[in-house]
């Protein structure tokens, strides 16, 4: 039976909105697999890491009719990639091998049994469906993701907080020295609901959203998430445990403010972290009415120094910071202006939109 027929392109759309969760090494091999599920014209493929399944369904040409298989993920990408993108393709089976065929080239792939391959078992309970733009959603994901601890043995920082209440649904990611906050509202009210989505499952949402008008719809268990858009479904397990209370950690009414121009001082903290030493990447901010100097050193006795012009008549302050923690905010954010509110030397800073309460960034000082 022909499985499906399509051009390369589409298929090859097809087959990587769904493949990036799949590992090349696994301790089970099938999950090595895309399960491929014919009903009738319809087709779903299917792939699971065992905590995050994708589910796609397509409308691809070939024969109608049932049929399940599942054939490795990766090698059938790997194919498609060398063939020409207008080149049409089919997958027939055949004795319990999958052929791919394209213009003159054949490729008979090793199958494995439908009925092997571990499906997520879905929470019974979800809560109320609720959705955003997807456009919406992508951006609240860039804003705060950087942020996101890596292998932290605090695993609950390894990952993103949702937050979804009334009309609200807030983002947070901390890796306890920053944390970022982000926030859009909702068409629809909803009960407060928390959860933390993996780090690996954020990754995968961001390459997955695109920033077309379609919504995405949210539901929420108790140790489960379901996102569905553009014909897919991700169902992801949650992050067990207790994120920390994000609100006690955002300054308040810091006496010290200054709004000044982004991508001025990106490219000044660009450039003097050039002469940061590898392992501590501190520079230091010195605030004074009128001039921000931006300053770093190396153990080679190597130092730069960078002033901004700012409009400021508060408290003179330094205070040293990991730059990579300021550039990546900065980098993450798309607006002109951005306000730096701070207390002394040694309380952390806040970074906000000028006018607009939907993102806060804050940051620990560093000792330089």
């Amino acid at each position: 039976m022909i499985v499906l027929k399509a051009t390369q392109d589409r298929l090859l759309s097809v087959l990587q909105s769904v493949s990036g969760i799949v590992e090349r090494r696994h301790t089970l091999p099938i999950l090595a697999n895309v399960l491929i599920r014919k009903t009738g014209e319809s087709l779903q493929l299917t792939t699971s890491d065992l905590e995050i399944q994708i589910r796609t369904t397509a409308q691809l040409d070939g024969d109608s009719g049932n049929f399940t298989t599942t054939v490795g993920a990766r090698k059938l990408i790997d194919i498609l990639r060398t063939m020409p993108s207008d080149q049409t393709v089919s997958l027939e089976s055949s004795q319990n091998k999958l052929v791919l065929k394209g213009g003159k080239s054949k490729f008979t792939l090793q199958t494995m049994p439908a009925e092997d391959f571990p499906l997520v078992q879905e929470a019974a309970n979800f809560g109320p469906i609720f959705s955003v733009p997807q456009k919406t959603l992508k951006d609240l994901l860039n804003q705060v993701s950087f942020a996101m601890a890596v292998h932290d043995i605090r695993y609950y920082l390894n990952g993103i907080l949702f937050v979804a209440e009334g009309k609200q649904l807030s983002l947070v990611a901390t890796d306890g020295h920053r944390l970022a906050y982000a926030s859009a509202t909702l068409d629809v009210e909803v009960p407060r609901q928390e959860v933390i989505l993996p780090r690996k499952t954020v990754l995968e949402m961001q390459r997955l959203l695109s920033d077309a008008e379609g919504a995405i719809e949210m539901q929420f268990a108790n140790n489960q998430a379901k996102f569905s858009f553009e014909g897919m479904e991700f169902v992801t397990k949650l992050v067990e445990g207790k994120f920390p209370d994000y609100n006690r950690v955002i300054p308040k009414n810091h006496k010290n403010a200054v709004t000044l121009g982004r991508a001025p001082l990106l490219a000044s903290l660009q450039r003097t972290a050039i002469l940061t030493s590898e392992k501590f990447k501190g520079v230091r901010l010195n605030i004074e009415p009128g001039t921000l100097r931006v300053a770093s050193n190396n153990a080679e006795q190597e130092e730069a120094v960078d002033e901004l012009d700012i409009d400021y008549g508060g408290d003179v302050i330094e205070i040293g910071f990991n730059v990579t923690y300021l550039i990546d905010a900065l980098t993450n954010m798309s607006q002109e202006m951005v306000k730096l509110e701070l207390a002394d030397s040694n309380s952390s800073a806040l970074f906000t939109i000028p006018e607009n309460s939907t993102f806060k960034y804050v940051v620990m000082p560093m000792r330089i």
